[in-house]
């Protein structure tokens, strides 16, 4: 019987081989595998794949710049695509705003539609290149974005990438560009979307490959985790990527709290968990927890990164030789990554997206759509009744830096536009033929002018209104080695702007009498105390994208009324900020921050006069099962079409723990035409007025609370600034 036994093993795996060796012959023949046949379950294919490969094909697969498998009829698949506001890096491509741009707009179903002809875009760009087997970097359907980090402090440079300061804001703000990013079909990706850089990562550059975030549980609960949960909960984003530094002594990309407990267990996190670029060469370089790439590799795989955006995954075999790791932690590696590549149809003949055409790339549609959201996301700080300026004036000058500059329109992680529309032409295309318009230079960025003789200051005094562009460019903000006028790695080192700036300012303001629109470009705060002091009107305009130019002329003259918010605080300089090595939110942020700031996270003004009306909820008490329901008006008392954005914050009376001065809970942005009154609604789940407690538990806390329901947060500052409107209610939790 034994015998028997052993010779229907041996007879079995014979078949078995003899099998493969024919489907193999039958793959060259034009005839399919089971893992590239499409009525098959997704997981039955997969489970094939896997086992068709060597052990070093498996490895291969693994890394970011996955080779072709010529055998079984596999191409190459670069992993690495960016998407941040626009397909990135690879030719030609609608750019919109800079993220912390579009955050200023406050509107969640813009991103979305963003998002959307973000991903069309690139499907299009990819079956182009596939057409021309083109298989570089950047040209990929699974795209690194969106960044949902915490822009906790202001001199970070990436922090333009970032959805601003709030966790509220950047968690539906994402949730959003995900959503729009990978689609609605119940099986295809359109594109995959990845929350990165996991987690607690927000500067200081220079040190990102060795430090150690060390927050406080309720930190780390309350502020620097809630978004990357409502990824993966609310829009099932595909991957996650795991950051640079170390949290609590380990490394990010082998973090066991964060990758296991937290992401896998305890957000049942089933995708993909990819390491930032050569993070897993910071364990044995930076951080020092292991002696060579080997081992580090294997610690990675371990700690469950399927993915590895670098080299360090070529040292597998080593670590395998030393029984580091096992087959099985590859498979199980390579299978979260399959279920990605079968999920965007890389191994379908067809899927809903393989036919989107190439004229949406650059599309009027897109371009629309940019404008928008340039629009949306300008912020009036300032108006002593100037702007609007008339499109009929006789005389206009227009100066500064930024103002011919196409650079401050793109930002970083960007793509390449043959339509971009700078400042000075947007202002072109708006003013009458018969007024005298013009356009110098007139100063550096970021040195003195050479030439003494300057003509530019004494031609503008004799205009009717100067228009002056100055701000920050990507030459001194950004990621580690890309700002190349930064002197701490692409990080700020003040809050303000190049003092030669500064210094052309005061000697445009002390010649000219004459009222001076002053527009700032940046992807973050600046100290604008001064500015502010100079400027008859003030508006902050971010890196505004391909459209930027258009739209900062529509705002100028009134063709759209601003109503973009800050979704950061802008402090008065870098001594109110705490030191910018340190992770707690004491003081940080409009939640925490002691001091006054120049202007207040939310705030932004408008060219109309809108007016809330009272508030009234169904009821005063409540249960934690119930919703609270929210009714009020408001009213455009103005003769001009204006878009409002409504922000409901929340405040804790008496509570046992440290809570939040204010914490934005809600948002809503309404379009009123001139004169209307819009009746509206917010309902509010109570389970959503949960507090984070020092253990980094979410509790509901019984007693009372205010709600503040404005147009901005409601502080003496923004009162003082010319936001006054809000309402308020006191309800409580029994």
């Amino acid at each position: 019987m034994k015998n028997r036994f052993l010779l229907f093993v041996f007879l079995l795996g014979f078949f078995h081989v003899q099998d493969a060796l024919s489907q193999n012959t039958d793959a060259k023949s034009g005839l399919e595998f089971p893992f590239q046949n499409e009525k098959l379950e997704a997981e039955q294919r997969i489970f094939d794949l896997v086992n068709r490969l060597t052990i070093n094909e498996k490895i291969s697969l693994l890394r970011y710049d996955s080779p072709a498998i010529d055998r079984l009829g596999i191409p190459a698949y670069n992993w690495w695509s960016e998407g941040l506001h626009g397909v990135a890096r690879f030719g030609r491509a609608t750019v919109f705003p800079q993220p912390v741009g579009m955050a200023a707009t406050f509107d969640q179903d813009l991103i979305y539609k963003i998002a959307d002809a973000i991903s069309d875009e690139a499907r299009a760009k990819f079956n182009a290149a596939v057409k021309i087997g083109n298989y570089s970097i950047y040209g990929g359907l699974s795209f690194w974005s969106p960044n949902v980090n915490i822009f906790r402090d202001p001199r970070w440079g990436r922090g333009m990438e970032t959805w601003g300061e709030d966790p509220y804001l950047t968690s539906v703000m994402g949730v959003a560009f995900v959503k729009g990013m990978q689609g609605n079909d119940p099986f295809y990706l359109k594109t995959a979307a990845c929350a990165k850089h996991f987690a607690v990562h927000s500067g200081p550059e220079g040190e990102r490959h060795s430090f150690d975030a060390y927050p406080s549980a309720k930190d780390l609960y309350e502020t620097y985790l809630p978004a990357f949960e409502a990824l993966v909960k609310k829009a099932k984003v595909a991957s996650v990527m795991c950051a640079y530094n170390r949290v609590y002594r380990e490394p990010c990309c082998a973090n066991k709290l964060l990758l296991h407990d937290i992401l896998r267990e305890k957000w049942q996190f089933n995708g993909q968990i990819l390491s930032d670029c050569w993070a897993i060469t910071d364990f044995h370089k930076g951080h020092k927890v292991t002696q060579n790439v080997a081992q580090s590799a294997a610690m990675a795989l371990k700690a469950g990164v399927n993915l590895n955006c670098g080299d360090e995954y070529r040292a597998l075999p080593q670590s395998l030789d030393l029984g580091l790791v096992t087959e099985n932690d590859i498979n199980e590696a390579l299978t979260n990554n399959l279920r990605i590549r079968f999920r965007l149809g890389l191994f379908d003949k067809q899927n809903p997206y393989s036919n989107i055409s190439p004229n949406v790339v650059g599309s009027v549609e897109h371009k629309k759509l940019a404008r928008e959201a340039a629009q949306k996301s300008i912020v009036l700080l300032k108006n002593r009744g100037v702007l609007p300026l008339s499109k009929n004036m006789k005389s206009l000058y227009v100066i500064g830096p930024h103002a011919a500059d196409v650079d401050i329109l793109l930002g970083n992680y960007n793509g390449q536009t043959d339509d971009a529309r700078t400042i000075v032409e947007g202002i072109t295309s708006k003013v009458n033929l018969g007024t005298r318009l013009q356009y110098r230079r007139g100063f550096m960025y970021d040195e003195l002018n050479k030439n003494k003789e300057n003509w530019a200051m004494g031609e503008a005094a004799d205009a009717d209104v100067v228009v002056a562009v100055v701000g920050m460019s990507t030459l001194s903000e950004g990621e580690e080695g890309e700002a190349i006028a930064s002197d701490m790695k692409s990080d700020r080192r003040d809050l303000n702007l190049p003092e030669t700036q500064l210094q052309n300012l005061r000697e445009l303001r002390a010649k000219t009498k004459k009222p001076l629109v002053i527009v700032v470009t940046g992807g973050s705060p600046i100290n604008l105390t001064e500015i502010s002091e100079m400027a008859d009107a003030l508006l902050f305009v971010w890196y505004p994208g391909q459209e930027g130019g258009d739209a900062v002329a529509d705002v100028i003259f009134g063709d759209v009324s601003p109503s973009g918010k800050l979704p950061i605080t802008f402090p008065k300089s870098e001594i109110q900020l705490p030191d910018y090595n340190d992770y707690s939110m004491t003081n940080r942020t409009y939640k925490y921050m002691v001091e006054e700031p120049q202007y207040p996270f939310g705030f932004g003004l408008s060219y109309a006069k809108t007016q809330l009306g009272e508030l009234k909820i169904n009821k005063n008490k409540f249960s934690k099962n119930d919703s609270i329901l929210i009714e009020y008006s408001i009213d455009n008392q103005s003769i001009i079409k204006a878009d409002e954005v409504i922000q409901l914050y929340m405040q804790v009376e008496n509570a046992q723990f440290k809570t939040p001065k204010y914490d934005l809970k809600q948002i809503q942005r309404i379009s009123l035409n001139p004169g209307e009154t819009r009746n509206a609604n917010i309902k509010l789940p109570v389970s959503e007025l949960m507090s984070v407690n020092e253990k980094g538990e979410k509790v509901l806390l019984k007693g009372n609370y205010k709600l503040f329901l404005g147009t901005s947060l409601p502080t003496t500052r923004s009162k003082e600034l010319g936001a006054n409107d809000w309402k308020e209610t006191i309800l409580t939790i029994k």
